[in-house]
């Protein structure tokens, strides 16, 4: 049996439902698992001394786009609206090819190691130039980071009214072929696997309903999560209304895109009847930024959520004592945590609780305290990749950590 004790804690936060800050703790890690927290604890194994540090479990990102790590800041794409911002990048990305995207997930994934992430996952929809979802797991094994990589596709482009370039769009049969290949290949459903892999089509703008649909229909003959961006920005739900005659969550739940394998990213524009839809269905959401009242409410009718400063700038947020409420554990699904676009995982957790001290000066900073806004960076682990034994510290749960140094931690 392989041990490791990381001992001497100057502060252990086990961030479980308890939120224990337990002092001069030591940390017993058995092959992969945590076999006992306390003080003492002894090893014939190795020895990590911990003195002088802050130890807390590893960070989970939920969602990412790590090939746009090559294209961060891109004139003319900076401070345009959604569609804007991805026909202005539609064809730098078409030049790219599998040695930028295994490079781009090496940057995206070491800056999200060195925050602190211990499991990220990866949306990668667009396949030019002989482009393999593979060139993104190769680079997260390399690292030795967890991984949870989505084959995401586009089948409309613009010839058919859809968004991207027909250049970068896909045959659908070629698309589930592949979804099938990788799947097959490369996901390990196994508890601690270090790759799993979901199957994630871009968003309503870029893929046919049918595709959708029979994505999902896979998803599930396979045992893999589904993925998709949806409700990201008013011009996302006014195309959904044009062109379904629906909005973004009718949408969903006609194609079975809800239910506890789902989880969807963004989500911002949910109407009160779609965020109660979502709650009931336990389908998970990602939401980047809570920009209006009813992103506010998903996050307390659905569980968890975090705010993030995105590319689009701040916006509106939710008060600060509605973003104080939704730390409390609820029956609904769970909304999960992600990245800083670009970075680590820490940042989001730490604009969450500055933007609301901004907004609600001293008395919204008390209501948003940093004991909620560090709970941001793993609550999405709990549901939203299937893997409830991470993001938090006890017997029997997965062995990922970090620590930092200094003396206290951070309230």
């Amino acid at each position: 049996m392989a041990e490791t004790l990381i001992r001497g804690a100057d502060y252990l936060l086990t961030m479980d439902d308890t939120r224990q800050e337990l002092a001069g703790a030591d940390l017993l890690l058995r092959d992969g698992v945590i076999a006992q927290i306390g003080q003492g604890l002894r090893t014939e194994g190795e020895i990590v001394e911990a003195k002088g540090c802050v130890v807390t479990p590893g960070l989970v990102n939920t969602h990412h786009h790590l090939y746009q790590s090559m294209t961060r800041a891109v004139p003319g794409a900076q401070d345009a609206l959604l569609f804007g911002w991805l026909q202005r990048l539609y064809p730098i990305w078409a030049r790219m090819g599998p040695e930028h995207m295994f490079v781009s997930a090496q940057i995206g994934l070491a800056e999200l190691a060195l925050s602190g992430c211990s499991l990220s996952s990866d949306h990668l929809y667009l396949y030019p130039n002989g482009v393999r979802l593979e060139d993104t797991i190769h680079a997260a094994a390399e690292l030795g980071l967890r991984f949870h990589p989505t084959r995401g596709s586009m089948s409309i482009g613009e010839s058919e009214g859809g968004l991207p370039p027909d250049a970068l769009v896909e045959r659908e049969a070629a698309i589930l072929e592949d979804c099938i290949r990788v799947v097959d290949a490369f996901h390990d459903p196994t508890e601690g696997a270090m790759c799993r892999v979901g199957l994630a089509p871009c968003s309503p703008f870029s893929v046919s309903r049918e595709l959708m649909r029979d994505t999902a229909l896979l998803a599930r003959d396979k045992g893999v999560m589904l993925h998709t961006h949806l409700a990201e920005n008013a011009e996302d739900v006014a195309y959904s209304q044009e062109k379904f005659g629906c909005r973004p969550g009718e949408y969903a739940e006609n194609l079975g895109w809800l239910g506890d394998d789902v989880w969807h990213a963004h989500c911002v524009q949910l109407d009160g009847a779609e965020i109660d839809l979502f709650a009931q269905t336990r389908t998970g959401l990602r939401i980047v930024l809570a920009r209006t009242a009813a992103s506010a409410r998903a996050s307390r009718r659905c569980g968890r959520c975090w705010t993030q400063a995105c590319r689009w700038g701040w916006a509106s947020m939710a008060p600060p004592a509605t973003t104080a409420a939704i730390w409390l554990p609820r029956r609904g699904r769970r909304c999960c945590c992600s990245g800083w676009r670009g970075g680590g995982c820490d940042e989001p957790a730490r604009g969450a609780r500055t933007g609301h001290a901004g907004r609600g000066g001293c008395a919204g900073a008390a209501r948003l305290r940093a004991a909620d806004s560090r709970q941001t960076g793993r609550c999405g682990d709990l549901g939203c990749l299937g893997r409830a034994q991470r993001g938090q510290l006890g017997p029997g749960c997965a062995a990922s950590c970090r620590s930092y140094g200094g003396a206290r931690p951070f309230r």
